[in-house]
């Protein structure tokens, strides 16, 4: 499993004033959504603005990327059908809120939760 990298950015609060200070507050408040729109659309840095169904297959992907595994191999961990995950990172169909609760507990805990899910030898 990969480790988690973590980037901090440290920000003094003279940066953050000068920041505010340099701001054009009348400008942004003169902006319509329409120029918001276009100007997050020119910028290539700009994160997508994505809807509720769209947020939930990248974070089900994400996490399964993370884990370095296979659609396939993730649906086995985790003793679900591989439709299933298709259809979650492809947006098809939304995780219900077991399924949400299993993917919160396995981004969190990713460990100790593939560890439990694994098969247990016969007694």
């Amino acid at each position: 499993m990969a480790p988690r990298r973590t980037l901090m950015v440290r920000v003094t609060p003279e940066m953050a004033a000068k920041a505010m200070a340099e701001t054009d507050w009348a400008a942004i408040d003169a902006m319509t959504d329409e120029d918001i729109d276009a100007q997050i659309a020119a910028n290539p840095d700009a994160a997508p603005i994505l809807t509720d169904e769209q947020w939930q297959a990248a974070r089900v992907q994400t996490i399964r990327r993370r884990l370095n595994l296979t659609q396939a191999a993730f649906a086995k961990n985790l003793r679900i059908p591989l439709g299933t995950v298709r259809d979650w990172e492809q947006a098809r169909r939304q995780p219900d809120a077991p399924a949400r609760a299993l993917l919160r507990v396995l981004d969190r805990e990713p460990e100790a939760t593939l560890r439990a899910l694994a098969p247990q030898p016969p007694p």
